[in-house]
């Protein structure tokens, strides 16, 4: 068998073998999970967590305390990352498609110095969500920049179940219509049925699966295709969902 297969045949079985982003994605978990353990707060509600004093993130959110340190968001909730397509690749075969790195270049005495951004999204699917921007001059550091602001940002997502043509009475779309707005983007989140699905755009339908949405009508406008603030509109508008628990 070529070693270059995806696949291997292991008795009746077919394992597949995983991908290279599912690869990188494990070793950010082990990693994560190394920092964690050897994590020494600056903080004291980074050692109320540690302690044990603290083990409910809302406790904090609603309290409206400041998070300085992301070991915080690792330590009371499961954290899933992405990445939103922000990028353009460039070049004859790549030109116009989109990807998760966003170049840009400044001129100096020494060259062209180029810097990459990239906008990440984290959640753990079950009420709890953010974004955060990172840039550095390689794109890892980037990546990680951008997954320690969004953690840093984590807001609560109230969820229920409000369409009229459902009565399931599970934590499943948003509770009401609720609308959100950065720039000329504006974005309205409508109650849907389940079994609808995230009738949405591919980078909305991402931070909604981390902040625990599975069915939702949406409805989009202005110049969505910039991604940044296509994600800040969709955080607004789950940032709402809390108004009438005030």
């Amino acid at each position: 068998m070529k070693g270059d297969l995806d696949e291997a045949i292991v008795g009746s079985e077919i394992i597949k073998e995983p991908t290279r982003e599912e690869r990188n994605a494990q070793r950010t978990r082990e990693n994560d999970r190394e920092k964690l353990a050897s994590w020494v707060p600056k903080t004291d509600l980074g050692r109320k967590v540690k302690s044990g004093q603290v083990t409910n993130l809302n406790q904090i959110i609603d309290s409206n305390q400041k998070i300085l340190e992301q070991q915080i968001v690792d330590k009371l909730i499961n954290v899933k990352t992405d990445l939103l397509l922000m990028g353009q690749s460039k070049g004859k075969f790549g030109g116009g498609k989109r990807r998760a790195w966003r170049q840009t270049q400044r001129k100096k005495k020494e060259g062209n110095v180029a810097t990459f951004s990239a906008l990440a999204v984290i959640g753990d699917e079950d009420g709890h969500v953010g974004i955060g921007q990172g840039r550095a001059k390689e794109t890892l550091p980037a990546r990680d920049k951008a997954v320690r602001k969004a953690k840093l940002e984590v807001i609560r997502v109230r969820r229920g179940c409000a369409s009229f043509d459902c009565s399931c009475d599970k934590l499943h779309t948003v509770p009401f219509v609720v609308e959100g707005k950065a720039g000329s983007v504006r974005i309205t989140l409508i109650p849907a049925p389940q079994g609808t699905g995230l009738v949405a755009g591919n980078e909305v339908k991402k931070i909604l699966k981390l902040a625990g949405i599975h069915d939702v009508y949406s409805k989009t406008f202005g110049k969505i295709r910039t991604t940044f603030n296509l994600a800040k509109a969709t955080m607004d508008a789950l940032e709402k969902t809390n108004r009438r628990l005030e």
